[in-house]
């Protein structure tokens, strides 16, 4: 095994649930679900032979039934180099094991039948455990936001201090985007239909045939075969196969919790520097073979790396939906099989990365506050200069101070790195007619974060609640780090 590629996103990123998803055993297992499903609806609807007896029977179908799981892949890969088809192979193989039912396999199709049904398949399964996984982080976020949703931070717009916040309601924000994600990928779940069994240009020409030009009796395939795969419907039309539009909106879906993850991940990083908040930091973890002081948020730096590459894999897709030719041209075959797996491993990796990092994550308060005190000062000289006011001060005069004070005060900062002086500046000054502890009194930081607090608890009763209650079964997941 050491001696040929291995994906990193099977090896250490994705979970054991989504590789499987996508793996050998799905497919094939699949395929033959669908060729049983198949043969019953052609069987059900009294397709009959030449000779007017039923052309296919219960006994073969219970041979397909009896081996549906045991793919014999040793055969289908001798198969394939002979014949140079995936499809026919394991047609060949699966009747090698059902001799009987040999020459029902497969009955009126092509090739797509089973291989766009199954991608259909597979992507709508990954669909829903990457909502299952989406789900678990808004709920671990939910515990984080309430936690801390009245702990006073410095905003920043531009990444220079704004006025406060709380570290609760920045949480909120982190899941709004989630939110909206999650409605994508429900809604796209809510959408996927499978092709059916079209024929080689969509028009069933082929399952014409065999049941005798009966257009009613041939209209009726593709419900029963959606029905006994547990989908709704079939695409009304299509060509060979089905619109690879299809995998370009299920790409972007998936795009869109890598930008939301992403964003995460940058904060993380950003608060991490400024060390108001890390990411979980493991005992004997080694943050970089240098500078063994050093603890590097290297779990957000691998969303961000993940997630770039997803938002590019999306391209993929799309391209390939623009070029396809009239009812099918093979250029999207090579594509599909790396580009949509891959954008799902990868999610899933940027999934269990996030439910991690949020379930560890450590917040310095004291280090919040101090960063705040040294800037609110300047923020609350709006609030300083009204209270002067209502002690008689002038407030054109008390402006005029306050703007001078403020700018020495940003030079001692800066300039000279000294603490923050303004508040002594503002005392020292009798028409201000405040003492330092008043002064100081009025920056309490609970007193410049507005409705936050507030607006936390709404989102998190109103918005996120509902949503978590209605999905209790699926919650509390736990995510596993491979490195």
């Amino acid at each position: 095994m050491n001696d040929k590629y291995v994906s990193p996103l099977s090896e250490r990123y994705a979970s054991k649930e989504m590789q499987y998803i996508f793996s050998p055993d799905m497919k094939f297992k699949t395929w033959r679900r669908l060729w049983i499903a198949l043969a019953e609806t052609e069987q059900e609807l009294g397709l009959k032979d030449v000779d007017g007896n039923p052309r296919i029977t219960d006994e073969q179908i219970a041979e397909l039934k009896s081996h549906v799981d045991e793919i014999n892949y040793d055969v289908a890969r001798e198969r394939e180099k002979q014949v140079r088809h995936d499809v026919m192979s394991h047609v060949y193989a699966y009747g090698q094991q059902c001799p009987k039912a040999a020459g029902i396999i497969h009955l009126g199709a092509t090739s797509c039948y089973v291989g766009d049904n199954t991608d259909v398949i597979v992507m709508t399964e990954a669909l829903k455990l990457v909502r299952k996984k989406l789900i678990n982080v808004i709920d671990e976020l939910a515990k984080f936001a309430d936690k801390y949703k009245a702990l006073p931070t410095l905003a920043f717009t531009h990444f220079q201090p704004a006025q406060p916040t709380t570290v609760g309601k920045r949480a909120t924000l982190w899941m709004q985007e989630l939110l909206l994600d999650l409605s994508d990928i429900e809604y796209m779940i809510s959408q996927q239909k499978l092709l059916g069994s079209k024929g080689t240009t969509g028009t069933q020409a082929s399952f014409l045939e065999l049941f005798n030009g009966d257009h009613d009796t041939v209209r009726k395939i593709d419900g029963m075969i959606a029905k006994k795969m547990g989908y709704e419907e079939c695409y009304s039309v299509s060509g060979q196969t089905y619109s690879r539009k299809v995998d370009a909106r299920v790409l972007n879906v998936l795009s869109g919790i890598a930008m939301s993850a992403h964003k995460f991940s940058n904060d993380i990083r950003l608060l991490q520097h400024l060390k108001e908040i890390e990411e979980p930091f493991e005992k004997n973890q080694i943050g970089s073979s240098a500078m063994a002081y050093k603890r590097n948020p290297m779990r957000s730096e691998r969303i961000a790396s993940l997630a770039n590459y997803v938002m590019v894999d999306a391209l993929n897709p799309a391209i390939t939906a623009a070029t396809q030719w009239f009812e099918r041209t093979l250029d999207d075959s090579a594509n599909k099989r790396i580009s949509v797996p891959e954008a799902f491993l990868a999610v899933d990796g940027i999934l269990d990365l996030y439910l991690n990092v949020v379930d560890g994550l450590v917040v310095y308060d004291k280090v919040i506050y101090q960063r705040f005190m040294k800037e609110i000062p300047f923020m609350a000289t709006e609030n300083i200069m009204m209270d002067a006011v209502k002690r008689g001060g002038n407030r054109q005069d008390l402006h005029e101070k306050i703007r001078s004070y403020s700018m020495m005060a940003g030079e001692q900062v800066k300039v000279y790195g000294n603490e923050n002086n303004l508040v002594d500046l503002i005392a020292a000054d009798a028409s201000f007619g405040m003492t330092k502890e008043e002064i100081t009194a009025l920056l309490e930081p609970i007193n410049f974060v507005g409705r936050a607090p507030q607006q936390t608890e709404e989102f998190l009763l109103d918005v996120v609640k509902p949503i978590l209650d209605a999905n209790q079964d699926i919650l509390g997941v736990k995510a596993e780090i491979n490195v």
